[in-house]
């Protein structure tokens, strides 16, 4: 999450940005006042916002994150286009980062290039000689970014967190997940169809003609059916048991004995393993039934689609805009390409998160930021500590072990204490594709480094920049990044209960993902284990079914239900997140109640405030896309889904026990 900023900040970055103000965490022209926050309280406090805030045509959702984010965005390009004049008495960090800014614009050179950055690798594809050479490919490919085949990284073992191991995975797809292959539904047909046309018109444009075209399409829609079929949905995977298989390389051989394994892990500079996680047993499986199926002609045309899919934003411009027309309008709903400077802030972000963060931070967070983060994360634990302890339906030992991991979590607030050193990897001037492989390679073997090792729990998986936050289960820690600790979650002018309805229930959202469904079965440690009573299972498993029932009752799109399997985790966090920051409140205002602001009191500003920092609109494409693919509520059920389950609510604004937003039976876990 971001950054906690003193007014003289909020001044320096909004001169930054053109703007005499930054946006307010609490917005009252954002409010529908002719709506009843009990008949729709998402209506009530974003229905202003959501009309006079129309998606832009390069967006395709449009939110306060968004805004926030375009905010970050702006500062980011200042930052880079700065960066990007060629001064020889510029630091390290400023050439890596503005060398890399200015390849990426260039679209001159990018143009004049043609497919020549690819073409060494368009022939070295096309010159394998026989299928055992497969695997020293796809060690290639997956060094470069290519996503073929099936994935390889490192990461801790579920049952001995404090070591890194290899991790092999499904993956090898070019559709965002596996049921967009396997669906018969109109809407998945039509998709698959499009999809085809893409593929065939990158072939199109790599020199093949229409019909040769057509035909690769095929094939690569037939390779990546098949290991569809072979991979898990995304709803078992959110069960840690259902992706962690350790076995030994050997073991991993015998799933697929056509994949020449040893060639592969030399090919991607392996240490020598001794165990690692096979995540899904039954995919590779799969693979090596694949692979005897499969030519070796129609392997190489499966190779070059990754290849030019995974460097098409940095090809000329028919490889870029093919790319939008579908990965973007289509998909996504997207009317415009987004600007080449958004882009290329977002690829440096990317391949060089934490040299451009440095700068970011140096700019937006100050010394100043984590303490008063830390300060409310701890009112927060304090809150989620006093509701475990008053819950009804735990026993009180597992209440015990509750608390124990409770008083764990570490808090990693606003940036790494030490920042990676990227200063082995190469960047040059008129070399966008380079840089952006070299930056990739780099960090792709710095994971496979890792394995064997001890975890570096100091070590963050978002950038400086990024609005948003993670709960590690491995590590049992929070982790909220400098770009999200800024209005609308955190606004250093506004009074503590929209402040807690923001950032504090984002606080308690991520405290509580410790406890859902999936990080509930990691102990104080981060290793899955069982620490819970058989009765306390049972119970936890019978509240968490009422969440299950009543989000997929909410309509994403059209004939579309939400998936209350799939948002499960992130619902139950949602819940527990704004119950524990309205007791954070409650302790910190301490039996006192202030005057109303703007009309409403503290309670009501709470909600108003989390309600706030969901506005959004979204085009049809994505809340379809989003439906099936994430773990996320949309906003509105984000908003309305939490407070219909809260009496605090219903008191807070005089509900009626009939009204939409009075919930029976109450949905709780937390």
């Amino acid at each position: 999450m971001r950054v906690w900023t003193t007014s003289a900040l909020l001044l320096s970055l909004s001169s930054l940005m053109g703007q005499s103000q930054p946006p307010r965490a609490f917005d009252v022209s954002a409010l529908d006042l002719s709506a009843d926050p009990c008949a729709d309280f998402y209506q009530y406090a974003c229905g202003a916002w959501t009309k006079n805030n129309p998606i832009p045509p390069d967006q395709s959702i449009w939110g306060r994150f968004s805004e926030l984010e375009e905010r970050n965005r702006r500062v980011l390009r200042d930052i880079l286009e700065k960066a990007a004049v060629n001064d020889p008495r510029r630091d390290a960090v400023t050439q890596k980062i503005g060398d890399f800014y200015a390849a990426c614009m260039d679209e001159a050179a990018i143009g004049s290039k043609g497919i020549e950055p690819v073409q060494a690798d368009l022939a070295r594809i096309a010159a394998l000689p026989d299928k055992q050479a497969l695997a020293g490919e796809v060690a290639q490919l997956h060094a470069s970014g290519a996503n073929v085949l099936f994935s390889f990284t490192s990461g801790a073992d579920f049952k001995n967190s404090r070591v890194e191991i290899a991790q092999a995975d499904q993956g090898g797809l070019g559709l965002p997940d596996r049921d967009y292959y396997l669906k018969k539904d109109p809407q998945s047909i039509e998709l698959r169809k499009q999809y085809l046309a893409h593929v065939r018109k990158m072939f199109e444009l790599l020199g093949e003609s229409p019909q040769r075209a057509a035909a690769s399409a095929a094939v690569v829609l037939e390779i990546e059916t098949e290991l569809a079929a072979g991979s898990l949905d995304l709803v078992s995977r959110r069960d840690p048991e259902r992706v962690y298989h350790k076995m030994s390389a050997p073991v991993l051989v015998t799933l697929t004995p056509s994949f020449a394994w040893p060639r592969y892990f030399a090919g991607v500079h392996a240490p020598p393993l001794e165990s690692l996680n096979v995540a899904v047993p039954e995919f590779f499986k799969r693979m090596q039934t694949v692979i005897q199926r499969t030519g070796l002609d129609h392997w190489k045309i499966y190779f070059t689609w990754h290849l030019v899919h995974a460097s098409a934003p940095l090809l000329p411009a028919q490889f870029v805009n093919a790319d939008f027309e579908f990965y973007g309008r289509t998909l996504t709903g997207a009317k415009e390409l987004r600007p080449r400077w958004k882009r290329c802030v977002s690829y440096t972000d990317g391949d060089l998160g934490e040299a451009l963060g440095q700068k970011f931070v140096d700019l937006t967070f100050g010394p100043e930021g984590k303490l008063r983060t830390l300060k409310m994360v701890q009112a927060l634990e304090k809150a989620l500590g006093d509701d475990i302890r008053q819950i009804s339906w735990m026993t009180p030992a597992t209440k015990q072990k509750a608390l124990e991991k409770l008083r764990a979590i570490a808090n990693k607030i606003g940036y790494p204490d030490k920042w990676r050193d990227y200063s082995s990897v190469r960047i040059a001037r008129g070399d966008a594709l380079g840089n952006d492989r070299r930056a990739t390679q780099f960090e792709f073997q710095r994971q496979i480094g890792k394995i064997g090792r001890p975890v570096d729990r100091s070590e963050w998986t978002m950038t400086p920049p990024t609005v948003n936050a993670y709960y590690e289960p491995t590590q049992n820690n929070i982790n909220f990044p400098a770009g999200i600790l800024r209005p609308p979650f955190y606004d250093n002018r506004a009074d503590d209960a929209v402040n807690f309805g923001g950032i504090g229930a984002v606080i308690g959202h991520e405290l509580t993902h410790g406890f859902d469904d999936e990080g509930r079965q990691f102990d104080v440690d981060g290793n899955l284990r069982d620490w819970w009573t058989p009765q306390d299972a049972k119970a936890f498993e019978q509240r968490s079914a009422c969440f299950v029932n009543q989000y997929s009752s909410f309509t994403a799109v059209d004939d579309l239900k939400l998936n209350g399997k799939l948002t499960l985790g992130e619902n139950t966090a949602d819940n527990g997140g704004l119950r524990i920051a309205l007791m954070a409140l409650t302790n910190t205002l301490a039996g006192k109640q202030p005057t109303k602001i703007d009309g409403f009191t503290p309670q009501q500003r709470l909600f108003l405030g989390w309600g706030q920092i969901w506005c959004e609109n979204s085009t049809a494409e994505t809340r379809r896309l989003l439906a099936q693919t994430d773990p996320h509520s949309p906003g509105r059920y984000r908003v309305n889904g939490v407070v219909e389950n809260m009496p605090e609510f219903q008191k807070a604004f005089a509900c009626r026990a009939t009204q939409p937003m009075a919930r029976q039976p109450v949905c709780r876990v937390w």
